[in-house]
């Protein structure tokens, strides 16, 4: 019945593209998170934030177009619920990436540590997984890579955890500057919630995959 519905569906010339615009912005911003925090100084780094805050700010238009035509489309290509949980998590993505960022820039973050690095490169990871997933909606076609995509979002979204608390946990040992190591620790709960909600991504792209396989 699901194949019969969607011959006679019109093809979606809305939500896909938009979606797909969104995946790609968020490469990009997890992108520019690695490229900050692989940046030691911390004028340079400046220049990679403000990139993370235009891409976030794009990433803000997307969701808002989704969000309109959520509500002048009569027919969708999957459901509405589906469609605003996906384009809302996706949004969640970005802005803690963004505060990450933020936070590494106007806190005046000094040290850079590897968990930093780690955490920023699997976020990375993480969305490139996403967007090749998101990609995969149009067709439906190779739901095996939606649901691989899912499993390594999990599990990566556990890799972070472990990152981020192993770290807070050595911070509380060995840092001696308590005001430090509370922004550090608060630019590594940033990245690590961004992975949470890359987790919640993965988990609105299963329902739809349950829904229209």
């Amino acid at each position: 019945m699901n194949s019969i519905f969607n011959f006679f569906t019109p093809k979606d010339k809305l939500f896909q593209p938009l979606f797909e615009q969104a995946g790609s912005n968020l490469v990009s911003i997890a992108g520019a998170l690695v490229s900050a925090v692989n940046t030691p100084g911390q004028e340079q780094r400046k220049a990679h934030v403000k990139e993370i805050e235009k891409l976030e700010q794009a990433g803000d238009d997307i969701t808002h177009a989704i969000f309109l035509g959520l509500g002048k489309t009569f027919i969708t290509p999957f459901d509405r619920e589906d469609i605003h949980a996906l384009a809302s998590s996706i949004d969640d993505i970005a802005d803690y990436i963004y505060a990450a960022g933020m936070n590494l820039d106007l806190y005046n973050v000094k040290t850079i540590n590897k968990a930093m690095i780690s955490l920023a490169e699997l976020l990375l990871e993480m969305c490139t997984d996403l967007h090749n997933a998101i990609k995969e909606l149009r067709s439906f076609r190779n739901t095996d890579l939606i649901a691989e995509v899912c499993l390594r979002i999990n599990a990566g979204e556990g890799r972070a955890d472990y990152i981020c608390n192993t770290e807070v946990a050595s911070l509380f040992d060995h840092e001696r500057d308590a005001i430090e190591l509370i922004k550090q620790k608060e630019v590594l709960q940033m990245m690590e919630t961004a992975s949470d909600k890359c987790d919640d991504a993965a988990n609105v792209l299963e329902t739809i995959l349950i829904k229209n396989g």
